[in-house]
């Protein structure tokens, strides 16, 4: 039986069309995009069971959009699993074993054998991003943003017009992933302190410090979830952060300013993939 969201390849075989949301701009933005040029696209989730609550009311807004269901994946284990099995080791920028064992293992188990044209969420303005790349022959990446000339600016322009807009989070935050993603800004982790104080507990309890060596596991490197939190710490890194945000104001005079906080600069250019775009 051909699944429904199958068409053929160019060997006569089966293909399967894929579109990842992260819960982010850019891949909501091509799934809007996609939505009538590919009407059997299946669209899926990762779902670290680690994401923020914003993220799970803005999959909802993007299903009454496209008017389909958003499949859900899961792993097989929750992150204290393996946290355990990596000896308290925190995921770093390094390692992102968090993103091989939350997202990428349940991706490729529901993708499976099938070929598959996986549609990815890149921009035609980053040259210097490569996204999510398979092992498995059997997929195969396409950027219709790339290939379409779609840049930054157009990203916006399709969310508002779509009438959905941005995640409620890019208040305080420049990307999608999980709340403790180690991939954030200190003025990042200050947002998520105020913001959600419960996440932000949960994410102090998984830094550890070795017994007998001493080292320290943190997601901010240098610095503790503890002490960064401080009101003293907090007002400076406020401080720092509004500082350097007006200097990047002063050199975008032809850009909105509600869309500062999303601006390229806040955005790291070697985060995951599979989980920013």
């Amino acid at each position: 039986m051909t699944n429904k969201g199958q068409t053929h390849d160019k060997d006569g075989g089966e293909c399967r069309h894929i579109l990842s949301l992260s819960g982010g701009k850019d891949s909501t933005a091509l799934a809007l995009y996609m939505k009538d040029k590919v009407p059997q696209m299946e669209y899926v989730f990762c779902d670290t069971g680690e994401e923020l609550p914003e993220t799970y009311d803005y999959l909802l807004k993007i299903e009454a959009h496209l008017g389909k269901k958003i499949v859900r994946l899961n792993p097989s284990r929750p992150f204290g699993h393996y946290l355990l099995v990596y000896r308290g080791v925190l995921p770093d920028p390094r390692t992102r074993w968090c993103t091989k064992m939350l997202k990428l293992r349940p991706f490729e188990h529901y993708v499976g054998d099938n070929s598959v044209r996986l549609y990815v969420g890149i921009r035609a303005d980053e040259p210097h991003r490569k996204g999510y790349i398979s092992t498995k022959p059997n997929i195969t990446a396409c950027l219709p943003f790339v290939e379409s000339g779609i840049t930054r600016q157009d990203v916006f322009r399709i969310l508002e017009d779509s009438g959905l807009g941005l995640p409620e989070y890019y208040r305080w935050r420049s990307r999608s992933g999980c709340y403790f993603c180690f991939f954030q800004q200190r003025r990042e982790w200050v947002g998520l302190f105020e913001t959600h104080p419960a996440l932000y507990e949960k994410a102090k309890a998984f830094e550890k410090t070795d017994p007998e060596t001493g080292e320290r596991y943190t997601w901010v490197q240098g610095e503790g979830l503890e002490e960064l939190s401080r009101p003293e710490r907090v007002l400076q890194i406020k401080q720092e952060f509004e500082k350097r945000m007006a200097r990047e104001i002063r050199h975008c005079s032809s850009q909105s300013l509600r869309y500062v906080f999303t601006g390229e600069e806040m955005e790291a250019s070697s985060s995951c993939a599979i989980c920013h775009l």
